[in-house]
């Protein structure tokens, strides 16, 4: 292990402590700002929750684990399905009950230990589930990088296609070529380039960042003054069951995040306080319509590099966010990001999603030639690619991710051959990582 430039309680000086945290900003800020782009929801309360929610992180974890939340793509379709049954405050809603059961799962970590959950969640199952989440958006993506709408007619535009190219080349240029930070930002970098290509073809509209004033306050979303809070059945299967994934997720982080700045965070402070930290992240980034939060790989990668592990500048960084979501003009020009260049940014990116569900199945050597395997992992993925649901009534039903994951789980359950899979065995990796020379 590289010998560390800054432990985790060490403050650096403030000119590089400034630095480090802007770097840090920008790691997480492509993907953190992508996501409300595509489900319709504020990229200035995406990054202000962003920030929160992980100020609320290092508070609950007692300043041990220098860890960045952002947006969660696991959420993207859930978010746009229960938008387009109830609203966007539906999808708010349902945020907030997922943190309701990071609440639910933390307590009984603390109460019964960790080892159990793993059990539940092994790799045969969260592996295709994440697979699902990346593969079932991938019509989405190609529509947003190839068709504009005309007069309400969706029709292929060439010119905005290459807008979406150019920007998918950016950003795998970024990605395969270029080594440190930089390669941790492909999506930022990606989409940097991508607006300026379009500018320069003339598909940009400038003007609402020429209007824009310089400070401008996020459009918050707030229950029972901006949207009506109802509950249904429905609302809860789409949102609740992926936090299968997401807390799976979470425990991956914290086990590579632990090998990099060499802690056990899963005993101290315990994965009972990180996910509550998680939780209540996502409670407040619901209270105030955001996204629901995670912890951000891309971050750890930053830490990897840098060999820099100070919660002061992870700290420093949830600052900075917080106040670049109070500026308008950026948030302005963020706005007028075309279709297009989100599209293509979109196709690496749940590309990418999709593909580490795969290399799960494969770090944990999940054996296909067992039955039991090769039937949780087909059911899973032709269940949520597929869109399958089950319609109880006209107001309760389960589709699609959240179907899959909840038969996923059961299927584990009740098949016979489960082996027992230890905690200690997960070894995730962050989404992007440094290459070696």
């Amino acid at each position: 292990m590289s010998e560390k430039v800054l432990d985790i309680h060490e403050k650096p000086a403030s000119g590089k402590w400034l630095a480090l945290s802007l770097q840090h900003m920008f790691a997480m800020f492509g993907a953190t700002i992508l996501v409300p782009q595509l489900v319709g929801l504020s990229p200035a309360i995406a990054l202000l929750t962003s920030g929160i929610a992980t100020l609320i992180f290092v508070v609950v974890t007692q300043g041990k684990v220098p860890a960045y939340l952002g947006s969660s793509f696991a959420f993207i379709v859930p978010i746009q399905v229960a938008t387009e049954t109830g609203g966007i405050g539906s999808a708010m809603i349902g945020s907030m009950f997922v943190a309701l059961v990071y609440a639910i799962v933390s307590l009984v970590i603390w109460k019964t230990g960790h080892n159990w959950i793993m059990n539940i969640l092994p790799p045969v199952v969260v592996g295709p589930v994440i697979m699902v989440i990346g593969l079932a958006v991938a019509p989405t993506a190609v529509g947003m990088a190839s068709r504009i709408d005309i007069d309400g007619v969706s029709t292929y535009s060439l010119l905005h296609f290459s807008a979406a190219i150019v920007t998918l080349a950016a950003a795998i240029i970024c990605l395969m070529f270029f080594r440190g930070v930089i390669s941790l930002m492909p999506v930022l970098i990606g989409i940097i380039i991508g607006y300026l290509y379009s500018a320069a073809i003339g598909i940009l509209n400038f003007q609402p960042v020429l209007e824009a004033k310089w400070f401008a306050v996020p459009e918050f979303l707030i229950p029972g003054v901006d949207y009506n809070f109802v509950v249904t059945p429905t609302l809860l299967f789409v949102m609740v069951p992926i936090a299968i994934v997401t807390i799976s997720e979470h425990i991956g982080h914290q086990l590579v995040l632990g090998k990099v700045v060499e802690r056990d965070f899963i005993r101290d402070p315990g994965l009972n306080r990180s996910l509550l930290g998680d939780g209540i992240g996502t409670l407040i980034s619901g209270l105030l319509g955001g996204p629901p939060k995670t912890t951000y790989g891309e971050n750890i990668g930053v830490m990897a590099i840098t060999r820099v592990y100070s919660v002061y500048v992870i700290v420093g960084a949830a600052v900075f966010a917080i106040l670049f979501s109070f500026m308008g003009k950026v948030m302005a020009m963020i706005a007028t990001i075309p279709t297009a260049v989100l599209g293509g940014i979109s196709i690496l990116l749940f590309g990418i999603i999709a593909s580490s569900g795969l290399r799960m199945l494969v770090d944990h050597q999940v054996d296909f030639d067992k039955q039991r395997n090769l039937v949780i992992t087909s059911v899973i993925l032709v269940i949520g690619i597929g869109g399958a649901s089950i319609n109880f009534s006209d107001t309760f039903h389960i589709e699609g991710m959240a179907l899959a994951a909840i038969v996923g789980v059961l299927l584990n359950l009740v098949l016979p051959g489960r082996e027992k899979n230890k905690l200690d065995d997960v070894q995730e990796e962050p989404l992007w990582t440094d290459k070696e020379n």
